[in-house]
């Protein structure tokens, strides 16, 4: 029988999957949040993580999940309970964290939203594979050690796959993606503060359906 864990797990791996890149995106002006979403839905790009980090974040996600068909939309920068509970109760398919805390870990196991912890470390990693977690955001991946150090774990640590994110643009993503490991990477060259700004959502497809095209290495 599957447990509440391995499905939730299940989620995560689903969502990584579908697209070698997720999108990580700041919004600053809720009126660009669904038709920013629309852009990178039509562009390849469903999975779309909403950093908590402005005022008007979770109204973003539960704006796009109301009117965005095909978008999966979760949250990210989640460092408490309060936020995965806020994140949940604004319609969020899944939550992202830049790392893990025992408060953290607890919620998520009472949560029925799926989670994706973060780690910069082996043991970080080992960690949080012991409490179940095989599918793992590794952050910063340029500071913390980039693909070199990607591709040194495959081998040790065989069960766990990563969607790195952090420093990680359209010229460097494949580097990433190449490595045994990597499900797809999380990006924020997707939404150019720009582009948003002036409402360029041709732009913005377009930088989508370049990230579609990459080939992830898991």
């Amino acid at each position: 029988m599957t447990t509440p864990s391995e499905k939730k797990q299940a989620e995560v791996e689903k969502t990584l999957r579908l697209a070698p890149v997720v999108a990580v995106v700041v919004i600053d002006d809720l009126a660009a949040a669904v038709p920013m979403a629309k852009a990178l839905v039509a562009g390849g790009i469903p999975a779309i993580e909403i950093t908590l980090r402005t005022p008007v974040a979770l109204d973003a996600i539960r704006a796009i999940a109301g009117e965005v068909e095909g978008a999966v939309v979760g949250s990210g920068t989640v460092l408490t309970p309060k936020d995965l509970k806020a994140s949940e109760n604004a319609g969020a398919r899944f939550a992202v964290s830049p790392g893990a805390t025992r408060n953290l870990l607890d919620a998520a196991d009472s949560s029925v939203l799926p989670w994706l912890p973060a780690a910069a470390t082996a043991s970080e990693a080992m960690t949080l594979a012991e409490r179940g977690y095989h599918f793992l955001k590794f952050f910063p991946a340029v500071p913390a050690g980039g693909h070199a150090l990607l591709k040194a774990w495959a081998s040790p640590l065989p069960n766990i796959k990563f969607c790195p994110t952090g420093g990680i643009r359209e010229n460097t993503a494949p580097d990433f993606l190449a490595s045994p490991n990597v499900v797809c990477v999380g990006g924020t060259w997707l939404t150019p503060a720009d582009a948003v700004k002036a409402g360029d959502w041709k732009k913005i497809e377009e930088l989508a359906r370049t990230a579609a095209a990459l080939k992830a290495g898991a």
